[in-house]
């Protein structure tokens, strides 16, 4: 639970917590010395109403007249003080709690947060032995729980204000560090994805700044690898064209003549012999045979190499490439949309792009089962599209590319290219695009 917390609420709840707590712990502490303090506070104030007492008694039994010296003592007592005499008659004497309910500026929660001790003293006051009233000590408190209050308000006003400067403080600290942490973050996505163009901001504490240089040090070495990558597909992919040219050349040059050459033999040896018995038939087979290698040399030679692209351009490759799927599947409806803006691309970029849509189609026939198949390719703004769509069966799910897919999966990379293959609303869909830049470098390499 607590690795799921953003750092912002990491850092600030420990540190409202611990607030809190000092709060809490102010108000105990309050609450704890608060008793003792008034305890000790009015201490005097009782021993005097027990002296007072003593001398009261002492004079009144040495008097000839203790009422008259009564009556001058009460009267001599200021009404304010902390010290009275109540006499029997008044009744039970007054608790200094009964006048703390409501003490003026002071809530009275706090008042009954405070455990006020019993503070009271009472001496008897006696005339011959029997008593006539009392001397009281009953405190007013109010000044010191007012005093406590403006204590209490003073710690809880330093405890905000440190809360609130070192909360301020805390969000500070966390933004300045934050925003590098997720400029390293963002930028560490996109090394991952492949963009190793825009650099990670150097900001931040040493620490942080020294790990987005070492990341923008990474995006630096993997865009070089990822430039030598290409490079290498990129020859590789030639390699392959060079050499799939050159046996397409020597089955054209070589095949073609021999295969020529075995028919008209042939038909002169069926022509100068009679046409009775095994001969003939024997004539007709090699006939029927050389036939079908002519027949089975064009498409291996059409797979191998292509070569009507350089002469007819590859829009028009393209639609014938699309009249033989229908040929060879009348049952499956066709619908194209191929932009004769393709006609101005070639070299390895027109090769790939033939070959894309040559090999979907392919696994169309081979494995799909479709009843409707539709091809797109176009020039849009800065890229080359391509789509392959198909209504039929899908892929397997532990198997996204196959041989021919993933051949052409490193053509696309040798070109700068993306090649997707994805199923959504029942139907399959073969994606790829190429940058405008490398559709010019391939026409300039013509």
């Amino acid at each position: 639970m607590w690795q799921r917390l953003s750092f912002r609420t990491q850092l600030f709840l420990p540190l409202g917590l611990s607030f809190v707590a000092a709060l809490a712990m102010g108000g105990v502490l309050l609450q704890a010395f608060a008793t003792g303090q008034l305890a000790d506070e009015n201490e005097p104030g009782r021993r005097s109403t027990r002296t007072v007492a003593v001398a009261l008694n002492s004079a009144l039994g040495a008097s000839d007249n203790p009422r008259k010296v009564l009556d001058a003592f009460v009267r001599s007592l200021d009404p304010s003080s902390d010290i009275q005499f109540r006499s029997v008659e008044a009744g039970t004497v007054p608790s200094a709690k009964d006048g703390l309910r409501n003490v003026h500026g002071v809530p009275r929660w706090f008042v009954d947060l405070i455990a006020i001790p019993e503070m009271d003293a009472a001496s008897p006051v006696t005339i011959q032995d029997r008593q006539v009233g009392d001397i009281v000590f009953v405190p007013d408190l109010s000044a010191d729980l007012f005093e406590k209050w403006i204590a209490f308000l003073a710690l809880t006003s330093l405890v905000a204000v440190l809360m609130v400067l070192t909360g301020t403080i805390a969000y500070v600290f966390a933004g300045s560090t934050l925003r590098p942490l997720q400029n390293l973050g963002a930028g560490l996505t996109r090394i991952r994805r492949g963009d190793y163009a825009m650099p990670i901001p150097l900001a931040g504490p040493p620490e942080i700044r020294l790990s987005c240089e070492e990341a923008n040090a990474l995006a630096t070495t993997l865009a070089q690898l990822s430039q030598d990558n290409r490079d290498l597909l990129h020859q590789l992919v030639s390699l392959q064209d060079n050499e799939r040219r050159d046996l397409a050349r020597e089955l054209h040059d070589e095949l073609g003549p021999l295969l020529f050459s075995i028919r008209a033999g042939t038909i002169a040896l069926s022509e100068s012999s009679p046409k009775t018995g095994n001969l003939g038939n024997s004539v007709q087979e090699v006939m029927r045979s050389v036939e079908a290698l002519q027949q089975t040399n064009r498409p291996i030679l059409d797979r191998l190499r292509p070569l009507y692209i350089e002469e007819l351009g590859l829009e028009a490759s393209l639609q014938t490439l699309l009249q033989n799927f229908r040929r060879q599947a009348p049952h499956v409806s066709l619908t194209t949309a191929l932009d004769p803006g393709l006609n101005e691309i070639g070299g390895p970029l027109a090769q790939t792009v033939y070959r894309l849509i040559q090999e979907a189609l392919t696994n169309v026939l081979r494995h799909a089962g479709a009843r409707n198949v539709q091809v797109q390719a176009s020039i849009a703004g800065e890229a080359l599209a391509v789509e392959v769509s198909d209504d039929g069966a899908g892929f397997p799910a532990d198997n996204v590319f196959g041989r021919g897919l993933t051949g052409m999966h490193e053509r696309v990379r040798a070109l700068s290219g993306s090649l997707s293959l994805l199923r959504a609303d029942e139907r399959t869909y073969v994606r790829c695009r190429l940058p405008v830049g490398t559709v010019r470098d391939g026409r300039a390499s013509t």
